[in-house]
């Protein structure tokens, strides 16, 4: 399937989000990495690179949400497709030389009280993220599910800013072993 030009900027800015954080990117470089020309960007997105951002972070939550179903479905237990999410995270970031994080953590992290829609925006997919969590751990009786989820995708954010900083997978490791562990400890101890 041949990408539009406006699916190819919203690629290019979700790339860009990941690696480099909104105000990190020019136009120039989005319209390069997208291959378009240079009308197309308010073409598609007359709110300019505010409204494109917007619809990536949109479009980085709906993926996610995707990807979660998808290994939900591989994965029958949650905390092994857990433990699955939190490896692939940290396989890309160990591929990119750790220059690859979360795209909305990039955002969130630069973001202030003024920027209404990108905020909104995030919002919006950090709960997408969570609820998708949380209906798989209550699918399979974890206890508190919803502080379940909350908390991994926590240790998620914290975890790959961490190590991006620190060149080394070990914090989001130690972390998540840490989660993993008492998860199944918890889930043990408040069966009946």
């Amino acid at each position: 399937m041949t990408k539009t030009t406006r699916d190819k900027l919203i690629d290019a800015m979700i790339d860009a989000l990941q690696r480099k954080g909104l105000h990190g990117v020019g136009l120039s470089e989005l319209l390069a990495g997208a291959g378009a020309p240079k009308g197309s960007l308010y073409h598609h997105f007359p709110g300019g690179k505010t409204e494109l951002a917007v619809a990536a972070i949109e479009r980085i939550g709906q993926r996610a949400e995707q990807a979660f179903a998808t290994l939900f479905e591989r994965q029958s237990e949650p905390l092994e497709a857990l433990a699955t999410w939190l490896h692939g995270a940290l396989g890309q970031l160990q591929e990119s030389a750790f220059e690859r994080g979360c795209p909305l953590a990039t955002v969130a992290l630069e973001s202030g009280p003024e920027d209404h829609e990108i905020r909104a925006a995030l919002a919006n997919a950090f709960v997408a993220i969570r609820q998708a969590l949380q209906q798989q751990l209550q699918r399979h009786a974890y206890p508190q599910p919803q502080g379940l989820a909350a908390l991994f995708v926590a240790l998620y954010e914290g975890g790959l800013l961490q190590a991006r900083v620190a060149g080394s997978s070990e914090p989001l490791k130690q972390a998540a072993a840490t989660l993993l562990h008492l998860t199944r400890q918890h889930r043990t101890e408040s069966m009946p």
